[in-house]
């Protein structure tokens, strides 16, 4: 709350770039859609590159750790004005600063009514902030889980708040080994989201245990210190910054793997989906997949978007997000 509160006044302040790092280019669509927030929430926003999945409209979408409210009003524009966005964070100030602009994108949106609302509240703790079991589509969150304590707790709170087949799509700092005491205890280097990242491995052995499906790799980029007082401390511990998505699939839609075909209708991905770092859906094109992705895509808001059939010519084929 210090950090982001008080001693950040822009993004520019940061010192290293765990928190800046964009790891793939942005469709058209989110670029004209940011041109469109206003300055104050882009300056004062610390996330790391963007987290915007696809096949938003019409979509709840929980922000944990929303900050300024940049991602919340990207989302607000490409849910449309029937979906809903909610942005959470622990931080009074930033979220006054979010609260501050709703009129103003509404407006500059076109929409009659709010379609985002931004809570102060810990994403340990939803239910304090009165968010109900299985109230929304999407939980996404951008570089912000690294900075909580606990976060069994964060993926709990996530997996309870999501319908069945929904999606939590985060955006997060790892660690290539276990961190030492100093280096947690480091109060610059936790508030630069260095200090508080998992072992990547143990992002997987918490999801399993949560109840969700194994992670999804979408993108991962090394990060750079470029401060030599912190490298000193860091040792040889690296750091990426990472896209993952986890999904909640219900029993009901778990069955053999199988085969898909994508039908090229989701809105900037048209001839392409790319899913995650193993699977890249072409328009038209049949793809056999694993009974892990197979159930995902049965389960969730991607089900209308192909063409899915049982078995699979190389279905035994081991693939997975993993």
């Amino acid at each position: 709350q210090d950090y982001y509160g008080k001693r950040l006044q822009k993004s520019e302040d940061l010192r290293t770039n765990a928190c800046i790092t964009s790891a793939v280019p942005l469709p058209k669509a989110v670029r004209d859609a940011l041109k469109r927030v206003h300055e104050e929430v882009v300056a004062r926003y610390y996330g790391c590159g963007l987290v915007i999945p696809e096949c938003l409209v019409l979509c709840r979408i929980l922000d944990l750790g929303s900050g300024s409210g940049r991602d919340c009003y990207l989302l607000s524009q490409l849910v449309g004005e029937r979906g809903h966005v909610t942005g959470i964070d622990m931080t009074e100030g930033q979220v006054e600063l979010a609260k501050k602009h709703i009129a103003y994108h509404m407006d500059k949106f076109g929409y009659q009514k709010p379609n985002v609302e931004f809570l102060q509240g810990y994403m340990e703790k939803l239910g304090d902030a009165g968010l109900a079991d299985e109230s929304y589509d999407i939980v996404i969150s951008n570089c912000v889980i690294n900075l909580a304590p606990d976060k069994k707790a964060v993926l709990r709170e996530a997996y309870r708040v999501l319908k069945p087949g929904g999606e939590m799509y985060f955006s997060d700092v790892y660690a290539n080994q276990r961190l030492s005491e100093t280096i947690q205890k480091h109060r610059v280097l936790w508030g630069e989201c260095l200090a508080g990242a998992l072992y990547w491995r143990d992002l997987y052995s918490i999801a399993e245990e949560v109840g969700f499906s194994p992670p999804c790799l979408v993108t991962a980029s090394p990060i750079t210190i470029g401060d030599k007082e912190l490298e000193a401390i860091i040792g040889d511990s690296r750091f990426v910054s990472a896209t993952y998505r986890l999904f909640k699939v219900p029993g009901s839609s778990r069955a053999g793997p199988g085969q898909v075909i994508y039908n090229g209708g989701i809105v900037g991905h048209e001839r392409e989906l790319v899913f995650d770092a193993n699977f890249t859906f072409k328009e038209g094109e049949a793809v056999d997949v694993d009974a892990e992705m197979a159930a995902i895509l049965r389960s969730s808001r991607f089900a209308e978007e192909f063409l899915i059939r049982a078995g699979g010519a190389n279905a035994a084929a081991p693939q997975g997000c993993c």
